[in-house]
């Protein structure tokens, strides 16, 4: 079982997360469905090397989850907490002042 500090150390984790632009436009691409890796950079106009960077990042955070089909690679969201934060981050970020 972990110690509250190692349970804040993964929440500190989670939260760098968000604090990347390409890991926010991946997520918000995530939220509207699953996406493969061609899919999302074609969209974002990035790079598909870049995009797999994030993506691995996102994975290994539990932040995204994957089917295989084929030769492709499916990606989404793991689950509503990570829609639910990002659309609480948004929500707050684009208040009126």
């Amino acid at each position: 079982m972990k110690t509250r500090a190692e349970k804040i150390k993964d929440t500190v984790q989670l939260f760098k997360i968000f604090s990347d632009e390409t890991r926010l436009r991946i997520i918000a691409l995530l939220i509207e469905g699953e996406r493969c890796v061609q899919d999302i950079s074609d969209t974002l106009k990035m790079s598909q090397s870049s995009i797999s960077h994030q993506l691995k990042l996102l994975r290994d955070l539990n932040v995204v989850k994957t089917r295989r089909q084929g030769k492709s690679i499916f990606y989404r969201l793991r689950d509503e907490h990570i829609r639910a934060l990002y659309e609480m981050g948004f929500s707050h970020a684009n208040e009126p002042k």
